[in-house]
C-alpha cells in the first residue's frame, strides 16, 4: 500500500515547504523506496504559464511540456528524477475538469459542490501520482487558514477514510520567531498554527519548526504538549546559507526514521549522503571565486530566475568554486551603456524573457562580451539577442531584429516559428517540453556534453531564421545544435571566442546539486580560466 505524506505551513508564506518536501524526498530515495512529489497550488490560474515572474517567480518546465510552480524545481533538483504535468495541481485545473464533466453528464444529474466533487477530484489527482511509487510526498501551497486553501486541506483530511490512518502522515511546517526585544524564541505563533489545522480536522503527526536558532529542549516539549505531538516528532529547520544543507540537517536529526517509523515501514538501512556531503564541503571550503554577471529584466525578484541561479551554483561547485552574480537590469545597459553595468565581470549570462522591454539592453550585453571576449552563454532569448547582435555589427545587416522587438520587421533573423503562426494573435502555444538536438562534432557544445544527441527542455515562440544560416557562419557564428528532422538551429557558437554560446532551449531545468548541467559547467570553467588569466 503506497504510503501518504501531505506537507502544510501556517503562520507565513514563503517558511520553506517545498525545501522540506524535497529534502525529505531525497533522503527516503537514498533509503531506496520509490517516491513521487506533487504540489497541490489554491491559485486558480491553470497552469503558471500566464503569471507574472515578479509576483510568482519562474516558470519551470517539465519533460512533457507542462508549466509549473517553480517548486516542483526545487523537486527534481533534490530527488533527481524527471516530473511530468501531473505532479502540479492547481484549482484552476480541478475546477476545469469538475466542470467538464458536469458538462458531459458524468455526475447524473447530481448538484455539484466542493464536498464531495471538488474534493474527491483533488484526492484522485493525489492517488493517480502513487502508481508504481512506495510513497508519495504531497505539500499544499498558501498558509493554513487562507480561504482558496480550504478544499485542499478538506480533501487531504478526507484521505485518512480512503487509505487508512496507518498510511497517511501529516507534517505541519511552522515559524518560531526570535523576538530581537526580548531575547526569546517564541512558540505561539506554532500553536496558533496548529490550532486552525486541527479546527480543520486534521492533527499533524510532525511538526518542523523553522527558526533562526537553535530550539532548546523546553521549547520543543513545550510544543509537543501544546500541538498534542510526541517531543520527538517537533524538529527544527535552521536558517542556511544553501537549501542544500537541509537534508544534511533533517537527516542529522533523524527526520526520514522517524517518519518511517510513523509510516509503518523499514527503514532500509542508512542513505548514502556522501555525494551531497561533498558538495556541501566544497561549497562551504571553496576560494576561488568568479563574478557572472547576469543581465535581466525581472532581477527585481531573485526566484525568477532561480533554475538559472541553482545551475551556476551547481556548476561553481563542480569546478570547486564560489559563483558571485551581479545582476543587472537590461534597461539600465540602455540608458548607461554596457561598460558601466559590465566592467569586470568574468562572464555574462543572459537568461530568456518575453517581450521587447531591455531587449536592447541585452542585445548590448551580448556584443560587449563578443567584443571584450568575455564568456557568453546566452539562454533561449539570450541566444536570439545574440544573433540580432552579429547580424547589425558583424554581417551588417541593416535593420536586423527580431519579430518580437519589432513585429512589422521583414524576413526578420529571428522570426515566429511556423506552427505559431496563425495562432500568435491568441497568445500562441509556444514550444515546450523536451526534443532532441544534434550537436555537430568539434563544438563547444559537444566537448561539454560528450554525446551527439541530448534532449532539452523548450519554451518559445520565435527561432532562428535559417535564411541566414549560411551567412552567419561565413561570417564566424556557427551553428552548434540543429533539431534533426525540422531543421531547427538549437545552439549556436562563436568561432573566434573564447567562449562564447547560445542556446535556443532552457539549460538550467535540468540541472542537479551532484549533477552540474553540462554546459553550465563549461561556462564556469571558462569565466575561472578567464579570471586566473587576468
Amino acid at each position: 500500500m503506497t504510503k501518504f505524506i501531505f506537507v502544510t505551513g501556517g503562520v507565513v508564506s514563503s517558511l520553506g515547504k517545498g525545501i522540506t518536501a524535497a529534502s525529505l524526498g531525497v533522503l527516503l530515495k537514498k533509503r531506496g523506496f520509490k517516491i513521487s512529489i506533487i504540489k497541490l497550488d489554491p491559485y486558480i490560474n491553470v497552469d503558471a504559464g500566464t503569471m507574472n515572474p515578479f509576483q510568482h517567480g519562474e516558470v519551470f518546465v517539465t519533460d512533457d511540456g507542462a508549466e509549473t510552480d517553480l517548486d516542483l524545481g526545487h523537486y527534481e533538483r533534490f530527488i533527481d528524477e524527471s516530473l511530468t504535468a501531473s505532479n502540479n495541481v492547481t484549482t484552476g485545473k480541478i475546477y476545469s475538469r469538475v466542470i467538464s464533466k458536469e458538462r458531459e453528464g458524468r455526475y447524473l444529474g447530481a448538484t455539484v459542490q466542493v464536498i464531495p466533487h471538488i474534493t474527491g477530484e483533488i484526492q484522485q489527482r493525489v492517488l493517480s501520482a502513487s502508481e508504481g511509487r512506495d510513497i508519495v510526498i504531497c505539500e499544499i501551497g498558501g498558509t493554513v487558514g487562507d480561504i482558496e486553501g480550504l478544499p485542499f486541506l478538506e480533501a487531504i483530511r478526507q484521505m485518512v477514510s480512503r487509505v487508512g490512518r496507518e498510511n497517511v502522515l501529516y507534517c505541519h511546517v511552522t515559524l518560531v520567531p526570535y523576538i530581537a526585544a526580548a531575547g526569546e524564541l517564541k512558540t505561539k505563533p506554532t500553536q496558533h498554527s496548529v490550532n486552525e489545522l486541527r479546527r480543520i480536522g486534521i492533527q499533524p503527526d510532525v511538526i518542523v519548526c523553522r527558526s533562526q536558532y537553535a530550539l532548546g529542549q523546553d521549547l520543543r516539549d513545550k510544543i509537543a504538549l501544546f500541538c498534542n505531538v510526541a517531543k520527538d516528532c517537533v524538529v527544527e529547520a535552521l536558517d542556511a546559507d544553501t537549501i542544500y544543507k537541509i537534508p544534511l540537517q533533517l537527516f542529522d536529526q533523524g527526520f526520514d526514521g522517524l517518519v518511517l517509523r510513523r509510516l509503518g515501514l523499514a527503514d532500509g538501512g542508512e542513505p548514502d549522503l556522501s555525494d551531497w556531503r561533498r558538495f556541501i564541503e566544497t561549497f562551504s571550503n571553496a576560494e576561488e571565486e568568479v563574478e557572472i554577471a547576469m543581465v535581466g529584466k525581472y532581477t527585481a525578484l531573485k526566484d525568477a530566475y532561480l533554475s538559472v541561479v541553482e545551475a551556476l551554483l551547481h556548476a561553481g561547485i563542480s569546478n570547486g568554486c564560489r559563483v558571485r552574480m551581479r545582476h543587472v537590469e537590461a534597461e539600465e545597459i540602455e540608458i548607461d551603456g554596457a561598460e558601466a553595468h559590465l566592467a569586470g565581470v568574468d562572464a555574462i549570462l543572459v537568461p530568456g524573457g518575453f517581450g521587447s522591454r531591455g531587449t536592447e539592453g541585452k542585445i548590448a550585453a551580448a556584443g560587449y562580451a563578443r567584443e571584450k571576449k568575455i564568456p557568453y552563454f546566452g539562454l533561449c532569448l539570450g541566444m536570439q539577442v545574440a544573433v540580432v547582435e552579429f547580424a547589425r555589427n558583424v554581417c551588417s545587416i541593416v535593420g536586423a531584429h527580431s519579430a518580437e522587438i519589432d513585429p512589422g520587421t521583414p524576413n526578420p533573423v529571428i522570426h515566429l516559428m511556423e506552427e505559431q503562426k496563425g495562432v500568435a494573435d491568441l497568445g500562441g502555444t509556444m514550444r515546450l517540453g523536451a526534443y532532441p538536438c544534434e550537436l555537430v562534432e568539434g563544438s563547444l557544445a559537444s566537448a561539454a556534453y560528450g554525446k551527439k544527441l541530448i534532449h532539452e527542455r523548450h519554451r518559445h515562440r520565435f527561432e532562428f531564421n535559417n535564411d541566414y544560416r549560411d551567412r552567419f557562419e561565413a561570417m564566424g557564428l556557427r551553428v552548434a545544435g540543429v533539431c534533426p528532422g525540422r531543421n531547427l538551429v538549437e545552439i549556436v557558437e562563436l568561432v573566434d571566442h573564447p567562449w562564447f554560446v547560445g542556446v535556443q532551449f532552457h539549460p538550467e531545468f535540468k540541472s542537479r546539486p551532484v549533477k552540474p548541467q553540462p554546459l553550465f559547467r563549461e561556462f564556469v570553467a571558462a569565466a575561472l580560466k578567464r579570471r586566473s588569466s587576468r
